[in-house]
């Protein structure tokens, strides 16, 4: 691949670091800022990667370690097999990235993820181990998540793969929420811009990360309410002041949550054109449900089997109406989404309201099935992010 000389001036080496000269981020501050449960570095902490180390690790990117691929390229699961990595016997799993060579707009994601994952820590985000770039070659490798995407739990197909009960929805929502409010509280805000439940994975124990920076922006100065910026996304997803406009606020990413969450309770896709006329945009569909206890059932996740509690059901509706807010000044913001959630799940548990299915798959039980679901882009159903059509052309 050549990389374009513009691109390829953007990016200096510094003490075996990446980052972008253009990048404000890169440049927001001298020394380490401190965030709420998480942190932000001066400068990305990554370990650079040989190729020859990640064609071992992957077995020569053999297509039975292939997770997925997507826009940026394909995703093959590796083992590091070093020298005190190995415990009681199993060497550490990542996902490692591999850039289409083709690919201009993955390159220039593969930049964005370094700058800005390389530079966040925090429980609710995915880990960037670190990069290769070797000739034609760029790669990321991160952390793997056992358990795959949220996608692929609530949209995919196989008997295998049991629905979410309740109370694992809520606990991805609040970690989700979590790292959207981490990366909105920093100075330099950052925003997400492509929040959805393909961006969603989970570890082994169900915790939520955000994946994929490659559209992440930094926030708009203390004088302005948002930036302007060519409209990328994914249908259904993007706030209708972005994909009108091209204006992005903080909050443009508090529509995308609330999306999130209305899949979350139905069980289904935002966009689907398969569904009968007059429901194939669900926020339209649904939004005279979400206000009343009993229409709100006839929306809810069947899969559920009506094994959830009702009135904080209709809690979590109404914070997704509210996200949903056509002016991003009547959101709240993301910190609040947060606190709300958590009342409801404090609330649900001191209840006792909240029902566990004894029948949901352990790790083991469920691995082999979701071990084919990438960490970074699901292979099937798979909603790629993508320069967004004009408003008439939306359902």
């Amino acid at each position: 691949m050549h990389l374009p000389s513009q691109a390829a001036s953007n990016i200096i080496s510094l003490t075996g670091r990446i980052f972008s000269r253009n990048g404000e981020f890169s440049e927001a501050s001298g020394g380490h800022e401190a965030c709420p449960t998480g942190e932000i570095l001066p400068l990305p902490r990554l370990r650079i990667f040989s190729f020859s180390e990640l064609k071992a690790a992957t077995r020569n990117f053999r297509s039975d370690t292939l997770l997925g691929e997507g826009g940026f390229g394909k995703v093959y699961k590796g083992w590091l097999y070093e020298k005190g990595m190995i415990i009681h016997g199993s060497a550490p799993e990542i996902a490692v990235k591999r850039l289409n060579a083709e690919s201009l707009q993955g390159f220039q994601e593969w930049q964005s993820e370094i700058n800005f994952l390389g530079r966040l820590s925090h429980a609710n985000l995915v880990k960037l181990f670190g990069y290769c770039w070797e000739d034609k070659e760029l790669l990321l490798i991160y952390e793997f998540m056992q358990k795959g995407s949220l996608d692929s739990h609530l949209f995919g197909s196989g008997s295998s793969l049991l629905p979410l009960p309740w109370d694992v929805r809520l606990k991805v929502l609040i970690g989700a929420a979590r790292g959207l409010a981490f990366l909105h509280a920093s100075d330099k805000k950052v925003i997400y811009r492509d929040f959805k439940t393909s961006n969603i994975l989970l570890d082994g124990s169900y915790n939520a990360k955000i994946s994929d920076f490659g559209l992440a922006k930094i926030g708009p100065t203390p004088s302005k309410s948002h930036v302007s910026t060519r409209v990328f996304g994914t249908e259904g997803y993007a706030a209708p002041e972005y994909v009108a406009t091209g204006h992005l606020y903080v909050k443009s990413d508090v529509y995308g949550f609330g999306v999130v969450m209305l899949e979350m309770l139905t069980g289904l896709r935002v966009i689907d054109p398969n569904r009968p006329d007059g429901q194939q945009n669900l926020i339209e569909w649904v939004n005279p449900h979400l206000s009343d206890r009993r229409k709100l059932k006839n929306i809810m996740d069947s899969r559920l089997g009506g094994k959830y509690p009702s009135r904080y059901a209709l809690e979590i509706a109404q914070l997704a109406l509210v996200c949903l807010e056509n002016e991003p000044k009547d959101r709240p913001s993301m910190q609040e989404v947060v606190e709300t959630l958590e009342r409801i799940d404090s609330v649900n548990h001191k209840h006792g309201e909240d029902v566990i299915n004894s029948g949901y798959p352990t790790a083991s039980q469920d691995q082999k099935v979701l071990q084919y679901h990438s960490p970074l882009h699901p292979k099937q159903n798979m909603k790629l992010a993508y320069p967004l059509p004009k408003p008439s052309s939306f359902s």
